[in-house]
């Protein structure tokens, strides 16, 4: 009883003066437990990528009034443990969840049996699920459009014609997004910029793998004039490569365009060596996932799939407001 009138006391700004200690801590905590829980379920809690998702899913939280529980499984290729995860937070009777799948095919049914339940919001990526509520995900065909835009862009700045050799490097074959950045690329190349030449199209397997990838495509195009990498680990080793050969063999810039960001990529634009970054917006989908699926929850028409966008990123915009939202999303 007593629980129930601090309750009320409370939320008005007061406490009953009669009430002990102990009695204020069980009101305090009935508070809490009034607020809706929405577990946040990403691909792995180590990298920048995904502790920017977090973050936004954390300000969402404060923002409406949501308890968001974080969970990631031990990697973004993990999902036996996404699926223990999402297999807790659903017994936990959430008001929503919200995940980003590691694998379309193994989460779909997990995600089927969850939304008997509870309403499923997926962020970055989609499952083989028609159950989800909505899907909040960069456009990575547009993506892919955008950076053949960049690297054109760059390639005219610097050679006053839009022609010449470019290359593509990409990894991990198979995976859904890096192939549609690709498609995206290679669609855009053709509809607007048939002077240029896609000549190699090359995979590489981690950082040190796209170094030694790059080297091998400078050694074996001499008039290679631009490149596009679909991957930030696989971006970081291709400009390593260029920090050491900036040019091709007959001593004209090679421009670079990466996708995604982090401090050394950053450095490495800024310097030059890179032209340009195409950068998601991770914090959006971290802060839109948590609020969409706190909609659902209540009821409310939320939308079906959510294009959380591309950009640009250049030398010449990177200290604009924009660019370095994207850039230093801890500022937000």
């Amino acid at each position: 009883m007593w629980v129930g009138i601090a309750i009320l006391w409370m939320a008005s700004g007061n406490a009953p003066p009669s009430l002990s200690p102990l009695g204020q801590a069980q009101a305090a905590v009935a508070i809490a437990q009034t607020k809706p829980t929405i577990p946040v379920i990403v691909k792995d809690t180590t990298s920048l990528y995904w502790q920017t998702v977090l973050a936004g899913a954390r300000k969402a939280g404060q923002d409406f009034g949501v308890e968001v529980a974080e969970l990631g499984a031990q990697s973004e290729s993990d999902a036996d443990s996404q699926i223990a995860l999402l297999e807790n937070a659903v017994s936990s009777n959430p008001a929503a969840v919200v995940i980003a799948p590691a694998h379309s095919v193994a989460l779909g049914r997990q995600i089927d049996e969850a939304a008997k339940r509870v309403k499923v919001v997926a962020i970055d990526s989609t499952a083989d699920s028609k159950a989800l509520i909505s899907v909040l995900a960069t456009d990575n065909t547009q993506a892919g459009r955008i950076a053949a835009d960049a690297l054109a862009e760059r390639i005219q700045k610097t050679y006053a014609d839009t022609e010449g050799d470019v290359a593509l490097m990409t990894s991990s074959p198979g995976v859904a997004a890096l192939e549609q950045r690709v498609k995206g690329f290679r669609e855009q190349i053709a509809a607007k910029y048939g002077a240029l030449d896609i000549v190699v199209e090359k995979v590489a397997d981690g950082q040190a793998a796209g170094r030694d990838v790059m080297l091998d495509i400078i050694a074996s195009y001499p008039e290679l004039r631009g490149v596009f990498v679909s991957s930030l680990i696989i971006a970081k080793g291709a400009a390593e490569a260029l920090v050491e050969h900036k040019t091709n063999k007959t001593g004209d810039k090679i421009n670079l365009v990466g996708f995604g960001s982090d401090s050394q990529l950053v450095k490495l634009l800024q310097e030059g060596t890179i032209a340009a970054l195409v950068v998601q917006d991770p914090f959006r989908m971290g802060y839109d996932g948590v609020k969409i699926a706190l909609a659902a929850s209540k009821g409310d028409q939320v939308p079906a799939s959510v294009d959380t966008g591309a950009t640009a990123i250049t030398k010449a915009n990177m200290n604009s407001a924009r660019s370095q939202e994207l850039l230093n999303p801890d500022s937000k």
